[in-house]
């Protein structure tokens, strides 16, 4: 009687749950069990380990052996137990040393001829492993640059079954020489990518990031996404094709901050078990960038799939930006379950296999046309859709969601002026993020002791009460509150708007003007004086209140 145990980890979504491998070999027909809650493909890893022991020039025990994974609640799914099962089993046969196996975290799959094999997830894996007391892991060598961002934890990266024995064993380590012709793709690292979600999807691009120079005229627009991406603002563009409404949103992520390290590590290890992680680049440093078809899936976006669910796009835009294109062609209930992960940053899914808990705080940026025609409100005029068709198509994003957006924006056309001035080139990337970073070290600064970083974050009532405005800076905001224009929501967003103006404009606190403009983004009710283009006369606007519920324009002329 043999028995011998080591350790792997089962992973539910981005968290690991540490599995104990036990190996029990005892007198009888040789017949080998595996139990423990596994998936199909842990269940053919009897036969992969079986083989892959042989090839590698060990004796395969002919007794009765069992195999457990311990605890036998959870759920364990992949082939990344193979390594630990093999392991397990010759130490319980006693060709390796069960004690130097105790203390080891093995992570790998294993081919038929003992090659290691990599898989997704080393990074959350190594992290619960270290987590646990770990200090020592196996993996594939692929994977070696992966699990050695986990600090305090040993890493031994291999190729074949064979050299980890030799290793375990104290024996001549043999080299594993690589069959593959130079220039060909590794096939081992196919391991790593998710079928049909495609290498790098959710990431930034990194040979051409866009510019935001590249964008022509939209002066308000190009402001509003600085104060986006300054204070962690939900943005809705709304405008007809062509306006440039895509254009602004793709280069919204070039505007952010890059990851700090803590940041980087939660990203690395959503995209690794999404399957999405390129091979080569072992840490994402830069906020990722999602943008699903405005015909996707409630589970495509906030997680799900058969078993155990998958990283939706919420969770694939984690400390990035989620935007969703044409959002009045999606389905109200699936934009509907953005509402959650827009407060809480996160999306509990629940499936009759498990509950998972992923990470989704992310930057949401919506954009979609006026009408169905795309051309309601123009100057070119030419809509010929039904006023009860605008409507439904207006409904489609409900008010509990677009409440929960900061900065609301009117995109119209570019004038022929604006989009063939040569030599006059907009603001670059570079120069309005070197202005975000600013801002962002201010709000950092005065949030320090705080569990707050960004404006965004910050309660309504601490802003109320901790931090407030210049002396009545609220006006317009008190009087839209009491008629009904403004939630209490929108009032505490209204106020994180107004600090990252005020940050932006470098002011140690929101002015009038700061909340005024806060203020306009949300309820779309200029306020003040606006200036013509000819400069001959002014509009002056006055809120619904005062109008009796509807904004009146009065003209003015200059004395």
């Amino acid at each position: 009687m043999g028995f011998a145990r080591t350790c792997s980890v089962a992973l539910v979504g981005v968290e690991g749950v540490v599995v104990e491998v036990q190996a029990d070999l005892e007198p009888g027909v040789a017949a080998f069990t595996l139990v423990g809650l596994p998936d199909k493909s842990l269940v053919e890893s009897r036969d992969r380990v079986r083989a892959a022991v042989v090839n590698s020039g060990a004796e395969w025990p002919q007794k009765k052996l069992t195999v457990g994974l311990s605890p036998a609640s959870v759920p364990k799914s992949g082939s990344g137990f193979d390594l630990a099962v093999a392991c397990a089993v010759l130490g319980a046969a006693e060709r390796l040393d069960p004690r130097e196996l105790t203390d080891l975290m093995m992570i790998g799959e294993l081919g038929l001829d003992g090659r290691v094999r990599p898989v997704r997830g080393v990074l959350p894996a190594v992290l619960a492993a270290a987590d646990a007391g770990y200090r020592q892991v196996v993996v594939p060598e692929q994977t070696v640059a992966e699990a050695s961002l986990v600090p305090g934890v040993s890493v031994l990266g291999i190729r074949s079954l064979r050299q980890l024995i030799a290793v375990l064993a104290d024996e001549p380590v043999p080299d594993e020489e690589n069959p593959l012709e130079e220039g060909r793709p590794d096939p081992l690292l196919a391991g790593l990518t998710m079928p049909g979600t495609g290498v790098g999807a959710g990431l930034p691009p990194g040979d051409h990031a866009p510019d935001l120079a590249e964008v022509a005229g939209q002066h308000g627009a190009r402001r509003a996404l600085e104060v986006a991406a300054a204070g962690r603002h939900h943005i809705f563009f709304k405008g007809p094709p062509g306006a440039g409404k895509t254009m602004l949103a793709e280069r919204l992520p070039g505007l952010l901050p890059p990851l700090t390290p803590k940041e980087s590590l939660e990203v690395t290890a959503v995209h690794s078990v999404a399957g999405t992680l390129p091979p080569g680049q072992p840490l994402v440093h830069r906020p990722p960038y999602c943008a699903p078809h405005h015909s996707a899936t409630m589970a495509s976006l906030v997680g799900g799939g058969t078993g155990l669910p998958r990283p939706g796009a919420v969770s694939l835009a984690h400390h990035g930006v989620l935007f969703v294109d044409e959002a009045a062609e999606c389905s109200p209930r699936v934009l509907d379950a953005l509402r959650q992960p827009l407060e809480s940053g996160q999306v509990v899914v629940a499936r009759a296999a498990g509950m998972m808990r992923l990470p989704a705080r992310f930057l949401l940026a919506l954009a979609a046309n006026p009408c169905p025609c795309g051309r309601h409100g123009t100057t070119a005029g030419g809509c010929e859709c039904r006023p009860s068709s605008i409507r439904r198509y207006r409904a489609r994003l409900s008010g509990p969601l677009m409440d929960r957006v900061d900065l609301r924006i009117a995109v119209e056309p570019v004038a022929r002026s604006e989009l063939l001035a040569l030599g006059r080139g907009a603001e670059s990337t570079a120069d309005v993020a070197h202005r975000v970073h600013a801002a962002r070290e201010r709000a950092a600064a005065r949030y320090a002791g705080t569990p707050w970083h960004t404006n965004s974050e910050v309660p309504g009532h601490e802003l109320r009460t901790r931090w407030q405005v210049h002396h009545g800076a609220l006006a317009h905001a008190e009087r839209d509150l009491e008629c009904g224009l403004l939630t209490a929501r929108g009032l505490d967003r209204v106020l994180r708007v107004a600090w990252t103006a005020a940050d932006l404009a470098g002011r140690d606190r929101p002015t009038r003007e700061d909340v005024n403009w806060a203020l306009e983004l949300r309820t779309g009710v200029r306020r003040g004086t606006v200036t013509t283009a000819a400069g001959a006369e002014t509009a002056t606007v006055r809120t619904k209140r005062q109008t009796g519920g509807r904004p009146e324009v009065s003209d003015e002329r200059d004395g």
